[in-house]
């Protein structure tokens, strides 16, 4: 690569992040989708004829989440063939088309075709490819590009669902989804057309890998694994399994905080809110913390570090049950930093393990194990729950997957940072 090259992209690859981080705001939307809920059910109901609840709904939101590591793998593959930036664009623009989709819908069927395969498939197509590209462009800072980029998808559960109660207060639900679907093909297109790829092998003007030229040359063939190669791989299997584990224990509480903090706390709605919210502002702040501490100390001991917050996390937690609003809160806060931590950190724990060349594919596959514990984290707790009426024990199982974690955390070496 020629210096001026080289210099010019060192000055663009932060319109690229900046850019990156608009992207997935507007993704994030797709987690938005408790606040259209119960609306969307009262304006079917209408429609329809009969009574139907926002739990009735469930499957639209359960569809959308759990099939977006298709497209981020599909997304990948394309990545590499026509860049990244028409597979955002494509995304952008099919998942906007899902929203305008669920304002017109007038049956259950439509809004799951909308919500649930428009957007949920749009999102890991745009995901995807902004997540590699801008971790690709940051070998000095790998884990606070990948904190960043994630954490603005993160912080989209914050700043989303206010403009959406306005507006369906304002305009009511149907309008509300086409409105926000017109807005995020509007600025996701134009946001895709700043995106460049990222040449192989990249990396900034003034800064020289920390290792010799042929040590470098020689790990670059060693490291830069097809998906083929990542899957033959035992770490690969250690690595989605630490995901899976560390997402769960998220996702468990995530998906149901309003209501623990209800029942088992003893908090009102308002207030159970709140905890959401803050649930929300410190799994984005885990996210960009982590990224930072794990471009010092890398990636696997950072994991190591937050699989032993999330340890005590779910501890404090059981010991809440007591109806203890301070320990719970501060079990809350250590759980959204522990799970934004898994999110911010496995973008380039993954290219540091299988190399950057491959990585949109390779962490396209790797998200495999954030969509089963997005599936099965509500699931448990909803089990637990309704075999033992206390939330309390879907805590010690949240331990039990910690303590897995941390235990297969030290069965992978640390990688070149």
């Amino acid at each position: 690569m020629k210096k001026k090259e080289r210099m010019d992209l060192t000055k663009r690859r932060w319109l690229v992040l900046s850019a990156s981080c608009l992207i997935n705001l507007c993704i994030g939307a797709l987690y938005a989708w408790s606040v259209f809920a119960a609306p969307m059910a009262a304006h079917l109901s209408k429609v329809l004829g009969k009574e139907l609840t926002a739990a009735d709904l469930s499957v639209v939101f359960s569809v959308g989440n759990g099939l977006g590591f298709i497209t981020m793998i599909g997304g990948g593959f394309l990545n590499q063939r026509i860049g990244p930036k028409w597979v955002i664009f494509i995304g952008g623009v099919l998942f906007g088309w899902g929203y305008v989709i669920c304002g017109f819908a007038s049956n259950v069927p439509m809004l799951v075709a909308g919500y649930g395969l428009f957007s949920g498939l749009a999102m890991g197509l745009a995901y995807g490819c902004t997540i590699s590209n801008s971790v690709k462009f940051f070998p000095d800072k790998a884990g606070l590009a990948g904190g960043i980029a994630t954490a603005s998808y993160g912080i989209s559960s914050v700043i989303v669902p206010p403009v959406a109660n306005g507006l369906i207060d304002g305009f009511g639900v149907s309008k509300a989804f086409i409105l926000m679907g017109v807005v995020i093909i509007l600025v996701v297109g134009a946001c895709s057309q700043l995106i460049v790829k990222c040449p192989d092998g990249f990396a900034p003007d003034g800064w020289e890998p920390p290792v010799k030229k042929e040590i470098q040359e020689q790990d670059a063939l060693a490291v830069n694994m097809d998906w083929k190669e990542m899957l033959r791989t035992p770490v690969f299997y250690r690595m989605i399994v630490m995901l899976f584990f560390g997402a769960v224990l998220g996702m468990m509480a995530i998906s149901q905080a309003s209501n623990i903090a209800q029942d088992m706390i003893g908090m009102t709605p308002a207030a159970a809110a709140v905890v959401v919210s803050v649930l929300a502002l410190f799994n984005t702040f885990g996210r960009i913390l982590a990224g930072m501490v794990s471009d010092r100390i890398g990636c696997i001991e950072t994991l190591r570090a937050v699989f032993a917050a999330a340890i005590a996390a779910m501890g404090i937690l059981y010991l809440s049950g007591n109806g203890s609003a301070p320990l719970f809160y501060v079990g809350i806060c250590l759980v959204g930093v522990c799970f934004g931590a898994f999110m911010g950190v496995y973008p380039s724990f993954t290219a540091q393990q299988f190399g950057a060349k491959n990585s949109s594919v390779n962490y396209g596959i790797m998200f495999i194990g954030f969509n089963m514990a997005g599936l099965l984290g509500p699931m448990i707790v909803s089990k637990v729950l309704w075999q033992t009426g206390d939330y309390r024990y879907s805590f010690l199982i949240a331990l039990v997957f910690a303590v897995i974690g941390l235990f297969l955390s030290f069965l992978i070496k640390p990688g070149r940072r």
